[in-house]
């Protein structure tokens, strides 16, 4: 992949709309292009500016006077006169009310988009990512690029990969085998992911960057998958998954309680 090809796929490859394939193929153009690299870090800090509060534009409570004086005065100017007659307004007052009622009608739909921003906050976004993330891997070829149940071949597998290898544990015995493990993108940052199996279910656990919390991850469900915030030890994680409350609820404790033990 050359250098045009991967900067035209940043934006699709961050809303989670490249297909497994293209999305490992540009992951390693990445890896081995500072240049590319450095506009997929811009691009996601510039979708991460872009939820900031500041941003949002509130129309002055004088816009909204302005338009109803012009709603009165064009319904005057359209009255009948005492003659029964209709006295049409002049061409330049027709304009003026059309462009004051064209920048009302703009400053309200910036206030209902703003609106509607922030009601989608960062931890939503995020979450959205993790799903974006989970649906690609679960429609490529293999789901992991390390296929081992062995925590030792799978944790030094991301040494050198990741500034922290992620803790890696298997609960084979209660049900929940580790499948392996892969490296993936969360907005701009490139993160470890420790992959098992329930039955038919295939579960995510995405360990996240160290300044990350728990609190940035939202629990939302979506098309059956939900998104499920875990502690692994000091490592902040998400699980995605279409288990059930109780299975979930289950691996979550495991993983949290084998991470303590450790």
């Amino acid at each position: 992949m050359d250098c045009k090809t991967a900067l035209s796929l940043l934006e699709p490859y961050l809303d989670g709309e490249l297909d497994r394939g293209d999305a490992r193929e540009l992951e390693a153009h990445v890896d081995g292009c500072a240049d590319c690299r450095a506009a997929l870090t811009q691009l996601g800090e510039l979708r991460q500016s872009l939820r900031d509060r500041s941003l949002q534009y509130t129309a002055p409570p004088e816009l909204r006077e302005r338009i109803r004086a012009s709603g009165r005065g064009a319904g005057a100017a359209a009255a009948p006169s005492r003659f029964g007659a209709r006295r049409a307004a002049p061409s330049w007052m027709r304009l003026a009310a059309a462009c004051v009622l064209a920048f009302g009608a703009g400053g309200v739909s910036m206030h209902l988009w703003n609106s509607e921003q922030n009601s989608v906050s960062v931890r939503t976004q995020v979450s959205r990512d993790l799903l974006a993330s989970h649906w690609r891997a679960l429609a490529a070829t293999s789901p992991v690029d390390v296929v081992s149940s062995d925590r030792h071949t799978v944790k030094p597998w991301f040494a050198g990969k990741l500034a922290v290898a992620p803790v890696v544990q298997d609960f084979a015995e209660q049900g929940f085998p580790l499948v392996g493990g892969r490296l993936d993108y969360v907005g701009s940052e490139r993160v470890a992911v420790l992959v098992y199996r329930h039955g038919q279910h295939l579960i995510d656990v995405f360990v996240l960057p160290a300044a990350e919390s728990a609190e940035a991850i939202e629990s939302v469900q979506q098309q059956g998958y939900a998104v499920s915030a875990v502690k692994l030890g000091a490592q902040t994680a998400a699980m995605v998954s279409d288990m059930d409350r109780e299975e979930t609820s289950h691996l979550v404790r495991l993983l949290e309680s084998g991470s303590r033990s450790r």
